[in-house]
């Protein structure tokens, strides 16, 4: 499978780049992994938003939900071949307000998914686990089924003992890492530091750092992170429009 990056930083959109979302590629399966702020023109760049053939949503912050609304317009509005008659948007139900919004007339339809179950989503199966957020928020670890290629995204969250079981031995952790080593007070994000390790208990060989923060050097944030993941581990920060083979 191929991970393209959309978007990657936290909060809100800099220099040009939106926040989070991602496209998962299997074969001709095309599946958007949350829809942040300037996800859709980064996607049109890649991709005909009608050749989706389904979203899904870690939680309902708006860098991570921030164009569900555009594309939906799109995919009422815009005409042309579709890879699905009315575009699934897979979502959690604990907030009953914002999950309702996922489906519009003739052009998406919302889907709960049970974060205690196992989705089996076209060739792709996912898991979830909660995460500690302010918000009800759940990170899926999602596989290739016909390959057995793994890729967890820990969506947004503060650390945690739990991650690192749900994380062992996948091949790929795409990790909320919004925050430098020497950061102080209140974080409902991961640090550097604290991404890093999580890759080292998880036994992880490549770790991708994301919801990146807009001020500080990039390169002293992947470099933390490699300390604390130590040698084993290829860490890197990851870009908009970059592609990653798991």
């Amino acid at each position: 499978m191929k991970l393209t990056v959309l978007g990657c930083y936290g909060g809100y959109p800099h220099n040009g780049v939106g926040t989070s979302s991602y496209l998962l590629t299997s074969g001709d399966f095309n599946l958007l992994l949350d829809c942040g702020s300037g996800a859709l023109i980064a996607l049109e760049k890649v991709l005909d938003p009608l050749q989706l053939n389904a979203v899904l949503l870690t939680h309902y912050h708006h860098d991570h939900t921030a164009d569900v609304g555009v594309l939906q317009y799109l995919w009422q509005l815009k005409q042309g071949p579709r890879a699905e008659p009315v575009l699934p948007i897979y979502g959690h139900t604990a907030d009953p307000l914002n999950f309702g919004s996922l489906t519009w007339p003739n052009a998406t339809v919302g889907q709960a998914y049970n974060p205690a179950d196992t989705l089996h989503l076209g060739p792709f199966t996912i898991d979830f686990l909660p995460t500690h957020h302010p918000v009800p928020a759940y990170a899926p670890r999602i596989t290739e089924t016909a390959t057995g290629a793994t890729l967890a995204f820990t969506s947004d969250t503060a650390a945690f003992d739990g991650l690192a079981e749900w994380a062992t031995g996948v091949d790929v952790l795409l990790a909320d890492t919004n925050f430098f080593a020497d950061h102080q007070g209140t974080a409902w994000h991961l640090t550097s530091t604290q991404a890093g390790d999580l890759a080292r208990q998880a036994a992880v060989k490549r770790l991708l750092l994301t919801h990146l923060p807009q001020t500080g050097d990039l390169q002293q944030l992947v470099a933390e992170a490699q300390t604390a993941a130590g040698n084993t581990t290829k860490v890197s920060v990851v870009s908009a429009g970059f592609i990653y083979k798991i």
